[in-house]
């Protein structure tokens, strides 16, 4: 059984020439959902209770705490939506990093990350795929576009995948974690292969962000807001192109802007420069 996303409330509407109006607005109704893992609680997080089997195994696959969907024996959602059962074959070295190093992401709903930093085992990304300027800006309004959810409360993140085939994947929620971990999951879930993939997101891209892109092979990521230090670093390092403040026709190129090609100009830029350090390819 689905729980109901959105509330109905009536409030006070102040305007500015001292005016006030009784109106019905819509919020998010957050919840406390709890994740077990092998018949144990793993964590509680909050969220909007839609799309929690895509939460959980998109969580813990950006944790490496499952390799794949394969390790899945069996995944459920509790009848009131609050709670999600998963069993399935763990990597123990990773699932002990997970809560030994507590890190609180930077969240708008604090959540916690273990499998980060110098424990990223992944090889650099060095995928040539290319992607239009047009269709990017295209993607980028399709993305503020369609989120009614967003429309209705002005209350969620919003993640979006887009496949090789130019078909897309979106979810939706309160933190933009949990958006990422759920339209990945939804992903993985599907059997879809991520790897030349980008994903478009709503929130500051930090280092945590980025990082779950490097676990799925994803080989870009945009965003409306603002890139962090270490968001940009941890994009150079891995191969990543990093694009911010991509809004009002135009966009910030952070690292490995050679997969951008512009009507005017193709941009190249050396795909392995600047491996130790923060690199700025393009802005």
């Amino acid at each position: 059984m689905s729980k109901e996303i959105l509330k109905t409330l009536i409030i006070e509407k102040l305007y500015r020439n001292g005016s006030v109006m009784i109106e019905e607005d819509e919020i998010i109704a957050e919840e406390r959902i709890d994740f077990f893992l092998n018949g144990s609680k793993l964590l509680s997080i909050m969220g909007i209770a839609s799309d929690q089997d895509a939460h959980i195994v998109g969580f813990l696959m950006s944790e490496g705490v499952i390799d794949s969907v394969d390790a899945i024996r069996s995944l459920r959602i509790s009848d009131d939506g609050l709670s999600v059962y998963i069993d399935a074959a763990v990597n123990d070295a990773n699932m002990k990093n997970l809560f030994k190093e507590k890190t609180l992401t930077t969240g708008c709903c604090v959540g916690v990350t273990g499998n980060v930093e110098d424990k990223i085992v992944k090889d650099f990304n060095r995928s040539t795929i290319t992607y239009n300027v047009d269709m990017l800006f295209e993607e980028v309004d399709r993305f503020y576009g369609s989120s009614a959810l967003f429309r209705q409360s002005g209350c969620v993140h919003k993640a979006r995948l887009v496949l090789l085939n130019a078909d897309a994947i979106e979810a939706e929620d309160v933190g933009r974690h949990n958006a990422i971990d759920k339209v990945i999951g939804k992903a993985r879930l599907s059997r879809v292969d991520t790897r030349d993939t980008f994903l478009i997101v709503s929130g500051r891209l930090s280092m945590e962000m980025v990082v779950k892109c490097v676990m799925h092979g994803i080989t870009m990521v945009i965003s409306k807001a603002a890139p962090t230090r270490l968001g940009i670093k941890t994009a150079q390092l891995h191969g990543i192109t990093l694009i911010g403040f991509a809004r009002e026709g135009k966009m910030n190129l952070y690292t490995h802007s050679s997969r951008v090609e512009s009507a005017h100009t193709t941009i190249h830029a050396d795909l392995t420069a600047c491996a130790n350090e923060v690199c700025v390819a393009a802005s």
